[in-house]
């Protein structure tokens, strides 16, 4: 009878065991994320898209990371049609997402982090959730959703860093849209009428003057007139408001205010 040595079963072992683990990372998993607008549609690459990441909790190590592009995808689908269960909704022709293609090495948590939209630095919003992946358990049609709150305000007039003269009136206009670009007009999809539009002066922090902004009669616009009594440099500040939505945006520059 011929004997197998201890040796030679653990090696064998041994081998069986990473073949195991290098075919278990070898299986690509797929997972669609999407970044949407809050109360809006999906941001795309008008607005500069989306930066998708997806870590490991375990080890905080970086799995997949790039930039939603596409479409804002159907309006109809997202913002008018009554949802069912089961219904795509995001997943149509040229609709913004990320996919990625990630290697795990067995049931993995994972967290989702989304930054948008791109385009407006200074109006970018963070979102973030985790989740449970599972090796070769793709993630598609809709995928994972990350929903960010907020407005884009724009400034119109006046430019940056301009001069007025104390006492005088000046013009403010700014453009207020979603998140993922969607215009506002009053009685429109995304009612003007529903957001409050303030315009603030600050000095050092303290405020100086403030007034609504109304509806300039262009999609997307508010503008008012105000005046600062003083001379300075001051701060002008345009605040978008729905907080029966959660939905808020802000922009600020600086005025020189001369004799």
């Amino acid at each position: 009878m011929r004997y197998i040595s201890a040796q030679v079963i653990l090696g064998t072992i041994l081998c069986i065991t990473a073949s195991s683990h290098a075919a278990a990372q070898s299986v690509a998993t797929k997972v669609m994320v999407r970044v949407t607008a809050h109360d809006a549609k999906i941001i795309g690459t008008g607005v500069g898209g989306a930066r998708v990441t997806i870590l490991n909790v375990e080890n905080g190590d970086t799995l997949a990371t790039g930039v939603q592009e596409g479409s804002t995808g159907d309006t109809q689908a997202i913002m008018v049609t009554a949802r069912e269960r089961g219904k795509v909704v995001y997943d149509t022709p040229g609709a913004a997402g990320f996919l990625a293609e990630l290697i795990l090495d067995g049931p993995t948590r994972v967290e989702l982090v989304a930054e948008g939209p791109l385009g407006t630095p200074h109006a970018m919003q963070r979102a973030s959730k985790t989740t449970l992946l599972i090796p070769g358990q793709d993630v598609l049609g809709d995928g994972i959703i990350l929903d960010l709150q907020g407005f884009t305000v724009v400034f119109e007039t006046p430019a940056k860093d301009v001069h007025v003269r104390a006492g005088e009136e000046f013009e403010i206009r700014a453009n207020v849209t979603m998140l993922c670009g969607c215009p506002t007009q009053p009685g429109g999809l995304w009612d003007a009428d529903q957001i409050t539009v303030m315009a603030r002066v600050l000095s050092n922090g303290d405020l100086v003057e403030e007034m609504s902004l109304e509806f300039a009669g262009t999609t997307s616009t508010f503008q008012g007139r105000i005046r600062v009594a003083r001379t300075g440099r001051f701060e002008i500040q345009v605040i978008a408001m729905d907080a029966a939505k959660g939905n808020f945006g802000i922009v600020s520059q600086f005025l020189e205010v001369i004799k």
